[in-house]
């Protein structure tokens, strides 16, 4: 989203987008009656800003344990330089592909910067040799080299975890600071 965008995004909206990130299931109605605005006034907002493509979808996050994975990788891959337009699209397609025959499930996969890498993936495994095969997977990939490829595991049964995917403290962030992140001065 760039900044033009982000200064239109009124306090009303914000607070509407940090409820619904908080729980989606919830009706217009109800909505409404936390925000204390009118419901029509929901609908109508729900409305603009799916269109606006601030809203990109509605979902639920399950507990990944009770689903049978274990394990969270963040893997971290490539070299932090400027890559050829083909070669990024050989590796989408190569990705692609991996992701309808492998039985792990990725949550991000996305470019970036730092640590020396240019590519960041987050994905989810049953166990440790699940984990093993994927990265035997990820290493088959065009333009990956098994050099340039790191990860941190995640236990994802420990209990000293802190925080585990969640949008709630996005939530509670975006209803704290949003009109500073929406470009605007508090009041």
């Amino acid at each position: 989203m760039n900044e033009n965008k982000r200064a239109n995004i009124k306090d009303t909206e914000i607070r509407l987008i940090a409820e619904l990130m908080k729980n989606s299931r919830r009706s217009d109605r109800e909505l409404a009656k936390v925000l204390g605005i009118s419901q029509p006034t929901v609908s109508r907002t729900i409305a603009k800003l799916e269109k606006q493509g601030i809203i990109k979808e509605y979902t639920m996050i399950p507990d990944f344990t009770q689903l049978g994975y274990n394990i969270m990788a963040v893997t971290f891959l490539g070299k932090q330089e400027e890559e050829k337009t083909q070669d990024s699209e050989e590796l989408r397609k190569g990705v692609l592909e991996l992701e309808n025959k492998t039985p792990f499930a990725s949550l991000i996969v996305v470019n970036g910067i730092g640590l020396e890498k240019g590519r960041m993936l987050i994905n989810l495994y049953r166990d440790y040799s699940g984990y093993l095969e994927g990265l035997k997977a990820i290493r088959s990939l065009p333009h990956v080299e098994a050099d340039e490829l790191e990860s941190f595991l995640v236990n994802l049964n420990d209990g000293r975890n802190y925080r585990t995917l969640t949008l709630g403290e996005t939530a509670r962030h975006l209803q704290t600071f949003g009109r500073v992140l929406a470009g605007k001065a508090r009041e």
